[in-house]
């Protein structure tokens, strides 16, 4: 127990460090992660069972050759592609704001370090710097997390790619054993 308690202290600690916009970019991580593990889910899980019905109903078909069948599969490949990429562009939006909320922590502690100048002075350098230090962290959270949603977006990205194609592909092979 002690250790979730040392653990929570310091994310308590370097998330006040950092000022409301740390807590911000924080908030927007759980949201970040939670959604990648949604898709995660999706992908991994519940879209092979959709493919398969998928799969399944066009082998059903008797008509596969007709300009209707046709765009059956065409309608049955876009809902797919629609179901693969949801939430991927909120996705997006998410990753790239992370950068810009850690600037705005950045800009709003320089802030503060320039109202310490206007009170104490040049005269004490380990004050400007310790004030310097603390206004540089949301930037640095703010790129660790865009870096890290990033590298997971476009491994989710890539992978429903290639489930798209790969139904495609397999509603094509079995029209194609129909007429064989």
């Amino acid at each position: 127990m002690s250790w979730i308690y040392e653990q929570w202290y310091l994310i308590d600690t370097f998330i006040k460090s950092g000022g409301p916009v740390l807590l911000a970019i924080a908030l927007l991580l759980l949201l970040l992660w939670g959604l990648m593990i949604e898709r995660v889910y999706y992908l991994l899980v519940l879209f092979p069972v959709y493919q398969q019905k998928v799969v399944n109903k066009w082998c059903c078909r008797d008509d596969k050759k007709s300009w209707f069948a046709l765009q059956i599969r065409q309608g049955k490949l876009a809902r797919a592609s629609l179901l693969l990429k949801q939430n991927m562009s909120f996705l997006n939006a998410l990753i790239k704001m992370f950068p810009l909320l850690g600037l705005l922590g950045t800009v709003s502690g320089m802030i503060q370090v320039f109202d310490v100048v206007a009170v104490h002075g040049t005269g004490n350098p380990r004050l400007l710097a310790s004030g310097i230090s603390l206004a540089t962290i949301p930037t640095m959270a703010g790129l660790v997390c865009a870096l890290s949603g990033l590298f997971i977006y476009s491994r989710l990205d890539s992978h429903a790619k290639k489930l798209h194609a790969g139904l495609a592909l397999q509603l094509v092979s079995h029209q194609d054993e129909k007429l064989k």
